[in-house]
């Protein structure tokens, strides 16, 4: 081979190599994150447990959640975060699982018998709907909301 060729292709490596390291740079700068500060658990039995959500269809249905999280409950707040999410809508459920059995327990199929808690805090007759729930999470700017459990 002659150098012309051999400076050729090192000049194509050398830029599909910085155009890779472009793209991901620029996907890492879009991965964010959403803090929640938890307030008025109170008690320690159980876990505390969070579910992030996207789609209006998936909302509340736990195994369907974008991303789930699980800390042990201690009385007063608890902070959490969700990470590498891109921009977007979305919608945080808490609830306060006592009894460890990883579901939020209803009396009478729909009324919560546990703490719970939703993104801005809606007050709800009848089941949360992902839009009064939702928010924005936008490019270049992690989100912070605060949930109050309701018992």
């Amino acid at each position: 081979m002659n150098t012309s060729t051999e400076t050729l292709r090192l000049g194509t490596w050398l830029a599909s190599a910085i155009g890779l390291l472009l793209s991901l740079s620029a996907a890492a700068a879009d991965a964010l994150s959403v803090d929640v500060e938890l307030s008025g658990i109170r008690s320690n039995s159980g876990h505390l447990r969070a579910s992030l959500y996207d789609q209006a269809e998936t909302f509340r249905k736990e195994g369907r959640a974008l991303q789930r999280l699980s800390l042990p409950a201690k009385p007063g707040s608890a902070r959490f975060a969700f990470a590498d999410l891109p921009p977007g809508r979305y919608a945080v459920m808490v609830y306060h699982d006592e009894n460890d059995d990883q579901t939020l327990n209803l009396r009478f199929g729909m009324f919560p018998t546990e703490g719970y808690g939703l993104s801005n805090n809606p007050k709800v007759m009848g089941p949360p709907r992902f839009a009064d729930s939702a928010f924005e999470l936008k490019s270049g700017s992690d989100t912070n909301i605060a949930i109050e459990l309701t018992y």
